[in-house]
């Protein structure tokens, strides 16, 4: 699947993997997609720029949108103290114990910065703009694909983080406002 995808398209996933692992989330999913969109000069960036989606107003909500803050608060609700957890783990282990990247083991050994796995939403995503590829009879997939696949999710994270940093765009708009820009680029 992924040699049909648009060189803008590649550098989109490829981007999201190096946006999960700067908030050390434990998969990359659609919001990071997203997130990535908007760093990668493309159709999609121009309707999400023009719909009002920036990155600094973004990146925070999709960092705090899973990992740590999301974990502590989740583990809070179930009577953990995270701060506590760190205290003691830095008392035993020494301090920053607990920080670093995520490692992974290679194949011949020794450890590296882990290749983050997609979460549901993001190879829901993937799988679905190529179906969105197709049902614009487009023989290629392309960042506005990428884009439609995620706003065919209202509820999903990525639209729940655009809500949250006060875009509103749904996916009709959208679907207007790609087909307007592929055809002014062509």
């Amino acid at each position: 699947m992924f040699e049909r995808f648009t060189r803008p398209a590649r550098e989109t996933v490829v981007h999201a993997q190096t946006v999960g692992r700067e908030f050390r989330h434990t998969g990359i999913g659609s919001q990071h997609l997203l997130l990535s969109l908007l760093a990668t000069p493309s159709v999609a960036q121009r309707v999400l720029v023009g719909a009002g989606a920036d990155e600094a107003t973004l990146a925070p909500v999709v960092r705090d949108s899973a990992g740590p803050a999301a974990d502590a608060a989740a583990l809070r609700e179930l009577g953990i103290d995270v701060d506590d957890v760190r205290r003691r783990a830095e008392e035993s282990f020494g301090p920053g114990a607990l920080d670093g990247e995520p490692r992974r083991r290679r194949f011949f050994g020794g450890t590296g910065p882990g290749h983050l796995p997609f979460d549901s939403t993001g190879r829901e995503t993937l799988t679905d703009a190529l179906r969105v590829a197709i049902s614009l009879r487009h023989g290629y997939i392309g960042t506005e694909h990428l884009l439609l696949a995620i706003l065919d999710h209202p509820e999903g994270p990525a639209v729940r983080a655009l809500r949250a940093a006060g875009v509103d765009l749904d996916r009709e708009t959208a679907t207007g406002l790609v087909l307007a820009e592929i055809r002014r680029s062509t």
